[in-house]
């Protein structure tokens, strides 16, 4: 590798890694106002995206063990946030479902941040912004299977 793009790598690492902390501290700031935890408010999100999910599924998206996802989601409804149905084709089973009034009451928190990403986006061309999402959609993925080496193996 050049020592050009060993240092344009280094810079996106470091990019990526102040990203992180930032978004973490966005999320724990947004957490903490709606009177949730980092990891409440991050498993909503997993349910706003991917719509209703079985209390196994959230266990495997979050990597939290399935003993925490059940206390999680007690929690969560009771605040208010999330309700129990029954799965349309097992009755045995059950989805955790998004309370959509829970979005209702949050959404204006976001408003400063998207609207200054949408201002960010019109700097880019489309090709541009399709190398970003690619790049974006990647990471999230590494950033996934990371989790899950360090929640499926003792010790990390």
């Amino acid at each position: 590798m050049s020592s050009e793009r060993a240092k344009l790598v280094e810079e996106v690492l470091l990019g990526a890694r102040e990203l992180s902390t930032e978004t973490v501290m966005f999320h724990t700031a947004i957490a903490e106002t709606r009177g949730l935890s980092p990891v409440e408010s991050k498993v909503l999100d997993y349910l706003a995206r991917l719509g209703p999910q079985m209390p196994k599924e959230l266990a495997r998206l979050s990597g939290l063990a399935p003993a925490s996802v059940t206390a999680l989601i007690d929690r969560l409804e009771r605040k208010g946030f999330v309700g129990r149905e029954p799965h349309p084709d097992d009755r045995r089973k059950v989805l955790i479902a998004l309370d959509p009034g829970a979005i209702e009451r949050s959404v204006h928190l976001w408003d400063h941040l998207v609207a200054k990403v949408v201002e960010l986006c019109e700097r880019y061309s489309d090709d541009e912004l399709r190398t970003v999402i690619g790049f974006v959609a990647a990471a999230a993925a590494i950033t996934h299977e990371s989790t899950v080496r360090l929640t499926d193996s003792p010790g990390g």
